[in-house]
């Protein structure tokens, strides 16, 4: 059994994240275990450009610096591989001796197949030639480092209430609860928005058999799947949840508060997952699913734009960042959302408030949730929720595969006083004003690489195309006079790759993986860096998913003149 530190977040034993979790009995669609096909698509690109692509590497902690692992292997499972294969040969001696391997790099058209194969855009169409609607459109690509990817996105407008819903979601411990909570959150969202008159209608088309009224529709990239094994079960969990609104409802017509519907709704999904997973469903391939989707993880990062008005609700360390324009074309970032993770003082002091005091110093050890966990809120992850009890039972009466798992059946150390861990988001508001130019939704893949005023600045300039009349900065590094002609010339090429790239966030991916030390993009860094093996890529990087939406100054300007 091989510990790969790289893919998770989250660590201990890995046989639930390096191999599939269904056996080849069980009918499990492939698109299940590979959601996103581009590294299949691009296996001929990847065997040409990097010469080690086929080999077994090793992943022990030795290659990677413990803090990048977002799960810390427990030392009682630190059982690492060696590698089957090594640079050294053997001449006809039998002498051992060292090969240099020939390098070999991405072509720039190899580069953009790869940065472009899961780029989507969205334009929101227009009414009598104008837009009505504060959101021009968005941009969202993704770089996957794990194989499969780990993260999702969502984007969707909402059909019965007014806005836009825009998410990413970054899974731990594999693929399957990252996936679960992108079908399903903006489901729960639209639901918990809607008024009472709305819900009964939508009841009583159910109870005849009628067409339902449509809640959302989807902005797919044709990557970003939907599980159709599991989508009865999804319904009748979303019915449960709008029947109890029903019942709660005194039919008063009231105002709908956003931020408490953006809270219920999370909620109320984590719960439907612990509870899916807890009852089980005779149906072996979807009693399994549940069982994945609850013992994994993930993170959101939801926005509601509704004209004006911005809700950001944040579940662990995915990010919402404003891009503002200030009077003088400047760009400053404001952040709408907060890290939940040991980096925060006010979620440590929550954590040490809702458990006994002699549990204050082991709840978070090594800046991770009882040592192993670093987001603080999370969906799933009911190994952190459940009680011991309730594990085992669930363990024990689930399906060989997963009474088989050492990662399941592991249990945190100084585990006392569960749940430990929560889905309840934190929500932030901000009113829209016309200097709002741009907000970016990542998860954590990119921030560890950029700086927030970094991303601004670089899809700013993209946007407005203004970037060649800033002074060169070099940030104190002292150049010589060809590395400061070398500088001139990337910014002369710079206009060139703006228009190379059609989407934003593809573009700011590409300054993410191919950034030098002065900003500019390297090609032969992001060739290196895209060219690593599967095996390898994690080591560097994490999944990298982005969303950029554009803001209608003109709509948001004419909201404040009304007022």
């Amino acid at each position: 059994m091989c510990v790969c530190p790289g893919p998770r977040r989250i660590g201990i034993p890995v046989r639930s994240a390096s191999l599939p979790l269904f056996s080849d009995a069980m009918p499990a669609p492939t698109q299940l275990f590979f959601p996103l096909i581009r590294n299949c698509e691009l296996s001929r690109i990847y065997g040409t450009a990097c010469y080690c692509h086929h080999k077994h590497l090793c992943c022990s902690s030795p290659y990677v610096p413990q803090s990048r692992l977002r799960y810390t292997p427990h030392p009682a499972y630190a059982t690492f591989c060696r590698p089957k294969e090594s640079w050294w040969q053997y001449n006809t001696q039998g002498r051992r001796y060292a090969s240099t391997p020939q390098r070999f790099y991405l072509t720039p058209p190899q580069v953009n197949s790869i940065l472009k194969a899961n780029e989507y855009s969205f334009k929101v169409p227009e009414f009598d030639g104008k837009n009505v609607s504060s959101v021009l459109g968005f941009d969202s690509n993704q770089l996957p480092a794990n194989a499969p990817i780990e993260d999702r996105r969502s984007a969707a407008t909402c059909l019965q209430t007014r806005g836009m819903l825009l998410g990413v979601f970054d899974g731990h411990a594999g693929c399957a609860c990252s996936q679960a909570v992108s079908e399903r959150l903006f489901y729960y969202i639209a639901v918990s928005l809607l008024p009472h008159e709305t819900l009964l209608e939508i009841e009583n088309a159910v109870e005849s058999g009628r067409a339902l009224l449509p809640i959302l529709q989807w902005h797919k990239h044709p990557n970003d799947y939907f599980s159709k094994e599991a989508s009865k079960l999804y319904f009748n969990s979303l019915r449960t949840y709008w029947q109890e609104l029903i019942d709660l409802n005194t039919g008063e017509s009231t105002d709908i508060d956003v931020k408490e519907a953006l809270i219920n709704a999370f909620k109320r999904l984590d719960n439907d997952i612990s509870l899916e997973a807890q009852v089980g469903d005779p149906n072996s391939f979807l009693n399994y699913l549940v069982l994945r989707v609850a013992f994994s993880g993930a993170t959101a990062c939801v926005a509601h734009v509704d004209g004006v008005d911005l809700h950001v609700a944040n579940t662990g360390d995915s990010r919402a960042m404003l891009g503002v324009q200030e009077e003088d074309g400047s760009w400053s970032a404001v952040t709408l959302s907060n890290d939940h993770n040991a980096q925060n003082e006010r979620e440590l002091e929550r954590l040490k408030l809702e458990h006994p005091k002699n549990e204050a110093k082991s709840v978070v050890k090594q800046d991770r949730l009882l040592g192993l966990l670093m987001p603080f809120r999370a969906f799933g992850d009911v190994k952190f929720k459940w009680s011991i009890d309730l594990q085992k039972r669930v363990i024990e009466s689930g399906p060989d595969q997963l009474n088989d798992n050492e990662y399941t059946k592991f249990i945190p150390p100084n585990y006392y006083t569960p749940p430990y861990l929560t889905a309840e988001p934190e929500v932030t508001y901000h009113r829209l004003r016309p200097q709002d130019k741009f907000l970016v939704l990542a998860t954590d893949g990119l921030w560890e690489t950029m700086h927030r005023q970094d991303v601004v600045r670089i899809v700013g300039e993209y946007l407005t195309g203004m970037h060649h009349q800033q002074p060169i900065a070099v940030g104190g590094y002292k150049v010589t006079l060809g590395q400061m002609h070398g500088l001139l010339t990337e910014r002369r090429a710079k206009m060139s790759s703006v228009f190379e790239d059609q989407n934003a966030a593809t573009h700011l991916i590409r300054h993410a993986v191919g950034n030098n030390e002065f900003g500019a993009v390297d090609h032969e860094r992001l060739s290196k860096m895209l060219s690593l093996p599967e095996e390898l890529a994690r080591m560097y990087r994490d999944d990298i998913t982005i969303i950029v939406v554009q803001f209608n100054s003109h709509v948001v300007g004419a909201y404040q003149n009304q007022e």
